[in-house]
């Protein structure tokens, strides 16, 4: 088939390289003149890692990223933890492979560029698309026309124009900085976390090193309401370093070098999910198909599943047939980590007084019982249940 893949984002490289290889015929189309990542770090969790096996990027990721074995969260007063989860509890060799988007980006970029079949159209911005029973055109913001393709892949994220996903903002977001790792007795292989109550979270996560430089990074991360951003612009960074380091003074070689807020990145975020992620020939996947708060790190391995899973469906089916069975496999996955992040959000990320209380006194005591804590594992590793379902 001839098909269009909106978004040059880790979806939309994903799935290119997987249909590539099924002899496919991939037009990538990116708004950017040069296809590049957008944010900070995150961490890619073992189903995510499988996928980037299935590509040939993984060998490139791990040598650029970092992993990390433990994620430890303490209330920032007390000392007391209220989040501690070991990635090793079923498999010994399970980890998280926490990465900055640039190097997760080249990884891969440099393994869709082994294959042929795929052409990248850069610097075009795809506003609609036009369809029938038997092909789909794409329209860019100049009223170019391209097609006509077989199947248009929407990957083009939270702001994709082609989505109708309706969704509803979350309360809270993060600001999101990357600085040189320091001397620091943080641990390399934690994503370590401070809270007080849900109105302040704190992160440092050891992300390895950016492409074509030497060094390893850390992304911090501040909690901050949607509406705040301006209003901690304001106020200046020394009044933010010093209440930090106030609450966790680990922190300060890392905030000391913040010189600029606009080092630091405003990220709100939104909750909603499609029910059903195609139309005829539009498919959607990653954010355009469903979002959610990063509590539970699953983002960017969502859209790397979607990508996996619509490539299998496609391999043994018709398109008519592909587009249901790829929805059907990610459906049950999909809604219980929504569920799930849609939960545990606010016991981290609110104005809530009871829910932080409720999360210290009786939710975290409880997760350290078995076998609570190899279920958390799963959790975070993502196969709690099948990702892919019968596919």
């Amino acid at each position: 088939m001839r098909i269009a893949i909106i978004g040059a984002g880790m979806g939309g490289l994903t799935a290119a390289s997987l249909l590539a290889d099924d002899g496919h015929d991939i037009t990538i189309f990116d708004q950017f003149d040069t296809p590049q990542p957008v944010g900070s770090g995150l961490v890619i969790q073992p189903v995510g890692q499988q996928v980037l096996a299935e590509v040939g990027a993984l060998p490139r990721a791990n040598a650029l990223g970092n992993r990390v074995t433990h994620m430890l969260g303490l209330e920032a007063n007390t000392g007391d933890r209220v989040l501690d989860v070991h990635y090793d509890l079923n498999d010994p060799n399970a980890y998280g492979l926490a990465i900055h988007r640039a190097a997760l980006f080249d990884a891969l970029w440099q393994a869709m560029n082994t294959r042929s079949g795929i052409t990248l159209q850069s610097a075009a911005q795809i506003t609609s698309v036009r369809q029938d029973n038997e092909s789909v055109e794409v329209f860019t913001d100049t009223h170019d026309v391209h097609g006509p393709f077989d199947l248009v892949i929407d990957a083009a994220g939270a702001g994709s124009p082609l989505s109708p996903i309706k969704t509803k903002p979350l309360a809270y977001g993060a600001i999101w900085g990357t600085v040189d790792w320091p001397e620091t007795d943080i641990p390399l292989h934690h994503l370590s976390q401070r809270y007080v109550k849900a109105s302040h979270m704190i992160g440092v996560l050891p992300i390895g090193q950016l492409p074509n430089e030497t060094g390893p990074k850390a992304a911090v991360f501040w909690s901050l309401p949607a509406t705040s951003y301006d209003a901690w612009k304001s106020a200046g960074l020394d009044a933010w370093k010093a209440e930090a380091t106030t609450l966790w003074p680990a922190l300060s070689p890392f905030l000391d070098q913040i010189t600029d807020p606009d080092q630091m990145t405003m990220a709100r975020y939104s909750h909603g999910t499609l029910n059903r992620p195609y139309n005829n020939r539009l498919v959607h996947i990653g954010d355009a198909a469903h979002r959610a708060s990063p509590q539970l790190g699953q983002g960017a391995n969502m859209a790397l599943l979607d990508a996996s899973a619509l490539a299998k469906a496609l391999k043994t089916r018709s398109l008519k047939q592909a587009l249901p069975a790829y929805a059907r496999a990610r459906r049950l996955h999909t809604k219980i980590y929504q569920a799930m992040s849609w939960g545990f959000t606010p016991m981290y990320q609110s104005d809530s007084q009871l829910l932080p209380l409720l999360r210290d006194k009786i939710l975290f005591p409880a997760s350290q019982i078995s076998p609570i804590p190899n279920l958390l594992t799963s959790i975070v590793c993502g196969t709690m249940v099948r990702p892919t379902g019968r596919l």
